[in-house]
């Protein structure tokens, strides 16, 4: 293991992206994203990601220098084309319009369409809550998911985040968690490493419970509570995909693979007012005191307790790979 900075990492990384045919605005986006992903041991989304954006950038898959256009169809509508580029260069045009939009009529939308998978969909409801709104937001990714009893997949992991301020510049709560029972990187990385999974995360092909997650991959992700994290599922694919024009889960290619059709996903977004009621962070207050009662038990809210790393540990081979990718050996 080798000790890194985050702020290394953050320049490493800008550095791979340009290298590879993305805009510098465009890297600093993404590598911004990066290295929040790996300050909070996100590994999925953080540096995970960097070689398969490099080969991506340099087939056509994602486009580095496309230009987010942002409308306003309505009053509490904002919508942003990705152009096929990344996520996070098209969110952040389209953020300071949803927070107006938001601000002026209690509730928005932020709809994120033909972009590139978003990794961390914490990641925005965070700046979303840092601005002293309410953030929650939906996607979807390639079919892994088959209906509970059934064995053709049908949805992705489609997470959901949800992002809460304190009403004094930070975040009270943030959960951010795919609608599965876990990640479909950390079926990937089991297989990687050789390790088998455990129970209950997946089925083979044939719908039979697994732990081998070779047959995992060819099979399908259990649905977290069964039919309630189905539903959730869906739920994310019906607003991820209808309300941004972005293709649904069966449409959407393997994430990862280095040619093919652009992603062409969507993110959703709800931005709220916590001031519309006049009472919300006195009930945040209430509710926080109520879980803080079995403190002693380890009790928390959600996103409680985290603490950016700094330096962050990383495995000297991935290290070594992400400097080969910027020209640094």
């Amino acid at each position: 293991m080798v000790d890194v900075a985050l702020d290394e990492i953050e320049r490493v990384t800008r550095a791979a992206l340009v290298r590879h045919g993305a805009a510098g605005w465009v890297a600093d986006c993404v590598a911004d994203a990066v290295r929040k992903a790996e300050s909070v041991g996100n590994r999925i989304c953080g540096l995970y990601y960097l070689e398969s954006y490099c080969r991506q950038l340099e087939t056509g898959r994602v486009r580095g220098d496309a230009e987010p256009v942002v409308t306003r169809p309505r009053p509490g509508v904002v919508e942003v084309d990705a152009k096929f580029g990344f996520a996070q260069p098209a969110f952040a045009r389209g953020l300071s319009q949803a927070l107006e939009a938001a601000r002026e009529c209690g509730v928005a939308s932020l709809a994120v369409g033909h972009a590139h998978t978003c990794t961390s969909l914490g990641y925005f409801t965070e700046q979303i809550a840092r601005a002293g709104l309410i953030g929650l937001g939906l996607t979807n990714a390639s079919p892994i998911v088959a209906p509970p009893g059934g064995k053709t997949r049908v949805i992705g992991t489609n997470p959901i985040a949800f992002s809460v301020p304190d009403g004094q510049g930070g975040i009270a709560m943030q959960f951010d968690q795919s609608t599965t029972t876990v990640a479909l990187g950390k079926i990937t990385m089991a297989k990687a490493a050789g390790e088998p999974i455990p129970e209950g995360w997946a089925v083979d092909a044939e719908g039979r419970p697994t732990t081998d997650p070779e047959a995992a991959l060819a099979g399908s992700l259990v649905s977290v509570g069964g039919y309630k994290g189905w539903g959730f599922g869906l739920m994310a694919e019906l607003l991820a995909a209808g309300m941004t024009g972005g293709v649904v889960s069966r449409d959407v290619k393997p994430l990862k693979a280095p040619d093919g059709p652009p992603h062409d996903l969507g993110q959703y977004y709800l931005v709220m007012d916590p001031e519309v009621s006049g009472v919300f962070f006195e009930r945040l207050a209430q509710v926080g005191a109520g879980v803080a009662l079995d403190g002693d038990s380890g009790a928390r809210m959600p996103g409680q307790g985290k603490r950016p790393a700094d330096p962050v540990a990383l495995d000297e081979s991935v290290w070594a790979q992400v400097r080969g990718l910027a020209g640094l050996d």
